[in-house]
């Protein structure tokens, strides 16, 4: 009885874990769309407040590990992406658009397993719940919830390999919530006081006055700040604007208020250790919008100028939910 209790002990530790003999394989993913060119359904106004839509995509593939989107970084094109997908996997592609300029499809698509630090590649959202990314010269960073870490991956490369390092979080694991922690990943601009650092915000890691646990991970102002949280709203991505601003991207659902999301401008120079931060919300939609579990965003300078903002959502793979990018201009 004991020999066979190991057996299945060790055959269920070979079910959740798999050993990365060699490379991981990648997915091939044909995404099919469906443009939204209006963000409030029967009001053709797309203009509000400080940001405006610029269109949309509804996607879906019969790969069935397409979906699950935590966050996005564009490629210096502002053509080709990386995602991570809180199910531990990569997603990589291209965005396609029409002849004016809009979103019309994702092209080149790819899903890859992610590598842990001991080169292995894992089944469920345990090991590896991906949930916020960064990019840098040579490396991609990728945060994790649950098993609490950021880990470096080398760029190019980092699809089929393991981390190459990981940088210490600041922020003492029983201080963090399993499934609510290390939710947003960027990177401050060089020519700041942050001076390129990375910069960690959690989703709803509270500390005992109920703000949001967030950490400068290194640089000269390395330390632990807060982020002010209130309406029962969550972070669940942000980043740096080329003015050295922070983009929050916030989201809620609960049965008094439904889904809801919310984008939340943070004054770069108030980012410093022992902070309290909070800003201007610039814009809120709910459900009467297009809007679903919206959880990645990124920032690019167009070619006018302008800076426009992509947003991605996590249809946790359920019928019911979506997987949508939707692209905005601010108007400000």
């Amino acid at each position: 009885m004991k020999r066979l209790c190991a057996l299945s002990l060790a055959m269920m530790m070979l079910a959740a874990c798999s050993a990365a003999d060699g490379e991981p394989e990648s997915s091939e993913a044909v995404i099919r769309s469906q443009a939204i060119t209006q963000f409030r359904p029967g009001i053709s106004e797309n203009k509000f407040g400080a940001i405006e839509f610029l269109g949309g995509l509804s996607s879906w593939s019969a790969n069935p590990l397409y979906g699950a989107a935590s966050a996005i970084r564009l490629r210096p094109d502002q053509r080709h992406f990386i995602a991570v997908l809180d199910t531990g996997h990569w997603l990589t592609g291209a965005i396609e658009r029409d002849g004016e300029g809009r979103l019309k499809g994702i092209s080149e698509a790819a899903i890859t397993p992610m590598v842990d630090r001991e080169g292995r590649t894992h089944e469920g959202k345990g090991a590896m719940d991906a949930e916020g990314l960064a990019l840098r010269d040579g490396e991609v960073l990728a945060s994790f919830e649950q098993n609490h870490r950021v880990d470096i991956y080398p760029d190019p490369g980092f699809a089929t390999a393991a981390p190459k390092d990981t940088l210490p979080i600041l922020i003492p694991r029983k201080e963090l919530r399993g499934n609510r922690s290390l939710e947003a990943l960027t990177i401050a601009p060089s020519s700041g006081p942050l001076e390129g650092a990375v910069v960690v915000i959690t989703e709803r890691s509270l500390d005992k006055d109920g703000n949001m646990l967030a950490a400068i991970l290194e640089g000269p102002l390395k330390g632990r700040f807060a982020v002010r949280h209130y309406d029962d709203f969550d972070v669940s991505d942000g980043v740096f604007l080329p003015d050295g601003d922070l983009l929050l991207l916030e989201r809620r659902f609960d049965l008094a208020h439904g889904i809801g999301m919310r984008l939340r401008r943070i004054a770069g120079d108030d980012i410093r250790p022992g902070a309290v931060v909070d800003g201007k919300v610039i814009f809120e939609a709910n459900a009467d919008d297009q809007i679903d579990n919206m959880e990645g965003i990124d920032a690019f300078r167009a070619e006018d100028g302008t800076i426009h903002l992509i947003l991605v959502s996590d249809d946790n793979h359920s019928i019911l939910q979506r997987n949508l990018m939707l692209e905005f201009r601010l108007v400000e």
